[in-house]
């Protein structure tokens, strides 16, 4: 009942935002009672998770198809992407409550805000096809209106056109996913789906729409075009809730189908997953190395962390299709662990760039520097999200890339020479991403928080307000405590993942809490709580000892700045020369990478110059070819409005006579 409240109160909340005005009281207690429907929302998914299966709440409600009404139902899959999807929506909502005020134009942010979170919690609550996509539907049009709100720019409208095309490709191949599963009675609830049993060619087909639809979503190599374009265009709380949560509900989508309505996917599948979760991986992050638009690199950073998801989900699906249903708990463990990390340090990371706008102005890397001082809170909250996204214990994102790292290596042991060769590749090209991925951030977060002020609008940088703060701390904390204890959120995962498949299954069932031993006592155990507990001792033993034995005297000195004492913040590194040798060394071949030099001749007084001229290879070789064909055949087709009375004439006659061909060579057969 609280569940149905909150969604309602959301739909209530987006009509009150048409009628907020230029109030900005009012526009603050929309996002304040966002707040708080989230946190009914989250309290919910949090309530139902455990549950026993097929115990779960549900309502049947009078609206949709004819013949079928409208289902809903909360069971522990679609309860743990509550608690994913409104984690996230509750801090956005906090965050918006000071952010909004910088908005410039709110009134065209605010009515479609709460139907944006009324969209994705109702896909996670759907239990048949047609509420589903109303349901995806609902998400991505209101997403699509928040990344048009600043229609003003040229690069946003843009940016909305490629979305909304995305969006509509994604729905069509579910639509047709859905078809499929349902047959020829038209059985669209789940219930039905989940029972009906799938041919060859269907079940090849569902598995592969299901991915382009919902990999189209998630921003899976090469359907992540969008994603680049619109996460920069959108407001900042709308990008987290983007690029942490939007892209979670179409993994949902995808696990949904995968695991749930279809349930026998082949292992072959698994293997392609895998590939292609682990090009998506090191693609990801190599964009991501070569951007200087802060928002840019987060949006490619999300393609990179979907790719290490849907390797995890790949693995899943390989060791269920092979029988390893005990290795498939795991593998899917993994996997949803990263999605909930992912959607905590990306979230941080996306409102701690918003700060950074708000404070300076400024998204280029180039043109930021010395924040840390300035903007202390966001700039110890960016740097814990920066060492989760790399990866480095005891954080979150370290824990949820080891489990997957663990179920890779036990994919030689199934009998497919396929995986057998396949998983050392992936497995190597997930290495390569997690290290690039270190390196990434490195630069982002030194770039931009560290070393001397690059522009004027760095140098007067202000505070932000203070729920803008409050909540990047909130999400710092998130990510110490899903390292700290990861057990309690293996353990949870557990009861999500024993109905899918098919076995009860506990990370920490040989050594307990609190280590994690996927694999056996012996051969792989890691406690975050053990490692947080040491790492704060050896800090009191080493504060301990340098008061006991240093000295209270103080030596002051120059500090080392390369030789140069003047303050010249051009003699810093910047974001590309940073990034200059892994470009040489992974873009030149990839992103056809070229670097030139524009020296002036002697007695010219403009400075030098380097110029780095890059190419995306997936837009120009796929995205604008297929623009160009679609431009010819639209001007062929333009050109039926200019004929002769006579050519029209000839065309029904023409039409007339090929049709009566087709029913004669019917009626011969």
């Amino acid at each position: 009942m609280l569940i149905a409240a909150a969604l309602s109160a959301l739909l209530a909340l987006a009509v009150l935002g048409v009628a907020a005005g230029a109030e900005m009281w009012r526009h603050r207690l929309i996002y304040f009672c966002c707040m708080i429907a989230s946190l009914v929302l989250l309290a919910g998914g949090i309530k139902h998770l455990g549950q026993t299966p097929g115990t779960g709440p549900a309502i049947v409600l009078p609206i949709g198809l004819p013949w079928l009404a409208a289902h809903f139902r909360l069971d522990n899959l679609s309860a743990l992407f509550m608690v994913v999807v409104n984690l996230a929506a509750a801090a956005t909502s906090a965050y918006g409550i000071g952010y909004c005020s910088h908005l410039p134009e709110p009134r065209r942010v605010t009515p479609f805000y709460p139907l944006f979170l009324f969209g994705m919690n109702a896909v996670l609550i759907a239990d048949d096809a047609f509420m589903f996509l109303v349901a995806w539907e609902f998400m991505s049009l209101a997403s699509w209106l928040l990344v048009l709100a600043d229609h003003k720019n040229a690069e946003n409208r843009h940016a909305a056109f490629v979305y909304l095309v995305m969006a509509c490709f994604g729905t069509f191949c579910l639509l047709t996913c859905f078809g499929l599963m349902a047959g020829g009675e038209g059985a669209y609830s789940f219930p039905a789906m989940r029972a009906a049993k799938l041919d060859g060619v269907s079940g090849f087909l569902v598995v592969l729409l299901a991915l382009l639809g919902a990999g189209s979503k998630a921003g899976l190599v090469p359907l992540h075009a969008w994603l680049p374009l619109a996460h920069p265009a959108a407001p900042s709380h709308v990008s987290a809730l983007m690029s942490g949560v939007m892209t979670k509900v179409a993994l949902y989508g995808l696990i949904r189908i995968l695991f749930d309505l279809h349930g026998e996917v082949n292992w072959a599948w698994g293997a392609v997953m895998m590939v292609i979760g682990g090009i998506t991986a090191v693609m990801g992050v190599l964009y991501a190395i070569l951007q200087d638009d802060l928002k840019k690199l987060l949006a490619y950073s999300t393609v990179e962390n979907i790719g290490v998801v849907m390797i995890g989900l790949g693995l899943a699906i390989a060791f269920k299709g092979s029988g390893e249903k005990t290795l498939a708990a795991l593998a899917l463990v993994a996997g949803l662990y990263h999605i909930v990390n992912h959607s905590i340090f990306k979230t941080l990371w996306f409102l701690s760039a918003g700060a950074v706008i708000t404070a300076t102005g400024e998204r280029d890397l180039g043109k930021l520097g010395g924040l840390a001082k300035r903007m202390p809170w966001n700039g110890v909250a960016a740097l814990v999200g920066a060492l989760a996204i790399a990866a480095l214990p005891p954080l979150n994102g370290f824990v949820s890339e080891w489990l997957i790292f663990q179920s890779l290596f036990k994919g030689p042991s199934l009998p497919h020479w396929a995986m057998k060769f396949g998983v050392p590749v992936v497995g190597a090209m997930l290495a390569l991403a997690a290290a690039l991925a270190a390196a990434c951030f490195v630069r982002a977060y030194g770039i931009a928080f560290l070393g001397r002020p690059r522009s004027q609008a760095a140098a007067e940088a202000h505070q932000v307000p203070a729920s803008m703060r409050l909540t990047v701390a909130f999400l710092a904390v998130m990510c110490v405590v899903l390292g700290a204890i990861p057990v309690t959120v293996t353990d949870a995962l557990s009861h999500v993942v024993t109905p899918l498949t098919g076995v009860q299954f506990a990370v920490s069932a040989d050594l307990g809490w609190p280590w994690l031993s996927p694999v056996s006592s012996t051969r792989g155990s890691y406690s975050g709580t053990v490692l947080v507990m040491t790492g704060l001792g050896l800090c009191a033993v080493t504060l301990m000892l340098a008061r006991l034995l240093g000295t209270s005297r103080l030596r002051r000195a120059d500090a080392w700045d390369c030789g140069h004492k003047e303050d010249i913040p051009q003699s810093q590194y910047t974001g590309q020369s940073f990034s200059q040798p892994l470009r040489r060394v992974f873009c030149a071949s990839i992103f056809a990478a070229r670097e030139s030099v524009d020296m002036p001749d002697p007695g010219d007084n403009r400075p030098a110059e380097l110029k780095v001229r890059v190419i995306d290879p997936i837009w120009v070789g796929l995205y604008a070819t297929i623009g160009r064909a679609v431009d010819f055949i639209a001007d062929l087709v333009n050109r039926i409005q200019y004929l002769t009375v006579r050519r029209y004439l000839l065309m029904m006659f023409t039409t007339l006579v090929l049709m009566l061909l087709v029913v004669a060579v019917r009626q011969n057969q």
